[in-house]
C-alpha cells in the first residue's frame, strides 16, 4: 500500500506541510509521557499559524508546525476531502509519517478508524444538532490513545447555528482533538470569519492536466491517450477524469451537454433543452443513491422487525413509521443535493465549450478544455465573435451561481438557454 499522501495529485507544496505537521503531532506524544502538559494541547502552546515557522516546520518545541484546527481550500476536484483523511491517517500512524501500511494507516484511509469521524452532508446543508452531536462525541479521549480526529467535508455547508456549535469546539478544543474542515475557500460565504481565525489554512490548488493523466495511466491502466483527453475534459477534477476515462455512460452525459449549443435554434428549442438537461440531472442522481436507499430502507425496516411473526410484530411496525418517514426525508433531501452535483457538473461541461469558443475567438495560446469539440468552438467562434462566446460564458456561470443561491434549477437553467439562444 502506497504512503497516504500518495493520492494527493499536484500538490506538492500542500504535502509538504501536512507531513511536517504530521511529525510535529508525533513529537506531541512522545512528550506526552515527561510533559503531560503537551498532550493536553494539541498545538503546543502556538497558534493556528503553527508557531514561527510559516512553512510548518518543527521549531523548538515538539507542537511546532501543529494546531487543533484547520481549512483545507480549493477548488473541486483538488482533492480537500483526500488531503484531510491523508492527513488524518499521518495523525494515526504510529511512525507520525503517513506510511500507509500500519493499522492506524489502513483504517483510517479506509474509513473504520474508531478515532477518526467523517462528516459528509447528504442535504443541502448540516444542521446545528448533527453539529452539537459530532462536538459532544469528539470531546471523548482516543480511543488508541493518539488523536480524536474529525472531518468535515463541505463545511461551507454548515447552516450559521451549526457553525457556532462548531466554533465554541475549535475556540475551546478538547485535547488531543483535530478538526479538518473543506471548503471551496476562506471567503465569508464558504467559511465564518471567525471560524478562518481560528484555523490554519491548507490551499490546495487545481492539478494540471497532464499530473491527472498520469496518474490515471499509472493507477488505473488507463490508455494514455484515453487519459490526456479525459484529464483535459475533466478540467484538472481527478475522480471526474476517471469517470470519464471508465464509465460509457458518464462520456454519453457529457456528449448530449456539450451538443446543446447546436440545438438552440429557437424558443422552443432552447425551452426543449433545459428540460432535457435537468432530467438527465435528475436520471443520474437517482441512478446514483438508488442502491443506497434501498439498503439503508431495508436496514431500518429489519432492525425494527419488519417480517417478524411474533406477538407485537404488527404493532412494533405500526410505531416505527416515523422513524421510516424521517429516513425517507433524510434521503429525498440527499437525492436533491445528488441532482444538483449531477446539474452543475453538466454545466461546468458547457461552461468549457464557450470558454473554448472564447480562446479560439481571441486566437489565445492556451489548450482546449474539450479536445473533441473544437471544430464546432471554432464555428461557434466565428458565429459569435469574442464578445458573444463571452456573454454566453458568462450566462452558464450566472446559472451555476443562481442554483447555488437557491434558485429552482428549472427556472435558472430556463433562463440561462434563453440568454445563450438570444446571445
Amino acid at each position: 500500500m502506497p504512503e497516504v499522501f500518495a493520492e494527493l495529485v499536484g500538490q506538492d507544496e500542500a504535502v509538504d506541510t501536512l507531513r511536517r505537521a504530521a511529525g510535529a503531532a508525533a513529537a506531541v506524544l512522545r512528550a506526552a509521557g515527561t510533559h503531560p502538559t503537551a498532550a493536553s494541547d494539541p498545538t503546543g502552546g502556538t497558534g493556528p499559524d503553527g508557531g514561527t515557522d510559516p512553512t510548518g516546520g518543527a521549531g523548538p518545541g515538539p507542537g511546532a508546525g501543529m494546531t487543533h484546527a484547520w481549512i483545507f481550500t480549493g477548488p473541486p476536484g483538488s482533492g480537500r476531502s483526500m488531503a484531510a483523511r491523508a492527513f488524518a491517517a499521518a495523525l494515526q500512524c504510529v511512525h507520525g509519517t503517513g506510511c500507509g501500511t500500519c493499522a492506524g494507516c489502513h483504517t483510517t484511509m479506509a474509513g473504520t478508524h474508531a478515532d477518526v469521524r467523517l462528516v459528509v452532508p447528504e442535504g443541502l446543508s448540516i444542521g446545528v444538532n448533527d453539529m452539537r452531536a459530532l462536538v459532544l462525541r469528539a470531546a471523548s479521549t482516543p480511543s488508541g490513545g493518539r488523536w480524536q480526529v474529525v472531518i468535515i467535508s463541505d463545511a461551507d455547508r454548515l447552516t450559521e447555528a451549526a457553525g457556532n456549535a462548531l466554533l465554541k469546539a475549535i475556540e475551546e478544543p478538547p485535547p488531543r482533538t483535530v478538526f479538518l474542515l473543506c471548503a471551496p475557500s476562506t471567503h465569508p460565504d464558504d467559511i465564518s470569519v471567525t471560524i478562518r481565525s481560528r484555523c490554519r489554512v491548507v490551499p490546495l490548488r487545481q492539478p494540471p492536466p497532464d499530473a491527472v493523466a498520469e496518474v490515471l495511466v499509472r493507477r488505473d491502466g488507463i490508455a494514455p491517450d484515453v487519459a490526456e483527453w479525459a484529464a483535459s475534459a475533466a478540467q484538472g477534477h481527478v475522480g471526474r477524469a476517471r469517470r470519464l476515462a471508465g464509465d460509457p455512460e458518464a462520456r454519453t452525459r457529457r456528449d448530449a451537454v456539450l451538443a446543446v449549443p447546436r440545438r438552440l435554434t429557437g424558443v422552443g428549442a432552447a425551452f426543449d433543452a433545459a428540460s432535457a438537461l435537468i432530467e438527465a440531472a435528475e436520471a443520474e442522481a437517482a441512478a446514483t443513491v438508488a442502491e443506497t436507499d434501498a439498503a439503508e430502507k431495508a436496514a431500518l425496516q429489519t432492525a425494527l422487525g419488519a417480517g417478524g411473526t411474533g406477538r407485537g410484530a404488527a404493532g412494533a411496525m405500526r410505531g416505527a413509521a416515523g422513524q421510516i418517514k424521517d429516513l425517507e426525508k433524510r434521503q429525498k433531501s440527499r437525492a436533491t443535493r445528488a441532482q444538483r452535483d449531477a446539474l452543475d457538473r453538466a454545466l461546468v461541461d458547457l461552461a468549457g465549450f464557450y470558454r473554448d469558443a472564447l480562446v479560439t475567438a481571441l486566437r489565445a495560446p492556451v489548450a482546449p478544455v474539450h479536445t473533441d469539440t473544437v471544430a464546432m468552438a471554432r464555428a461557434g467562434a466565428e458565429k459569435w465573435d469574442a464578445e458573444g462566446a463571452l456573454r454566453r460564458l458568462e450566462a452558464v456561470l450566472e446559472c451555476r451561481a443562481a442554483i447555488e443561491a437557491n434558485v429552482k434549477p428549472k427556472i435558472a437553467v430556463e433562463a440561462m438557454m434563453l440568454a445563450l439562444w438570444k446571445g
